[in-house]
């Protein structure tokens, strides 16, 4: 199983740009599909985007198609998620997460039996107007 660090929240104006990045440890990363999710203040945690284990093929939320964008380096043991144009609304902790599955990734904010088997802490990101 791997654990899964989070880092390069912070603060950054509307209209800027942040890059945040998931760093794995263990040597079974390219195993899992990762996640990105969010979780604003007094709201539930929004699935953002995901990928595959190889990184060949990426899924977005339909809301953030465009401005947000999942990568990861398999050499690297790293995910990461760059974000565009970022706006008031886009204030959030910002959730990694790991699975063999992706289609659990996808689910789990909508399937209450879904489960995701590592989570990273979160990294939190606030755009200030």
């Amino acid at each position: 199983q791997v654990q899964l660090v989070e880092s390069g929240g912070g603060l950054v104006q509307a209209g800027g740009s942040l890059r945040l990045s998931c760093a794995a440890s263990g040597r079974t990363f390219s195993s899992y599909a990762i996640g990105w999710f969010r979780q604003a203040p007094g709201k539930e945690r929004e699935f953002v985007g995901a990928t595959i284990r190889s990184g060949s093929s990426t899924y977005y939320a339909d809301s953030l198609k465009g401005r947000f964008t999942i990568y990861r380096d398999n050499a690297q043991n790293t995910a990461y998620l760059h974000m565009n144009s970022l706006k008031r609304e886009d204030t959030a902790t910002y959730y990694c997460a790991a699975d063999p599955k992706l289609h659990s990734l996808v689910v789990v904010t909508t399937d209450r039996s879904a489960r995701v088997e590592v989570w990273g802490q979160g990294t939190l990101v606030t755009v200030s107007s």
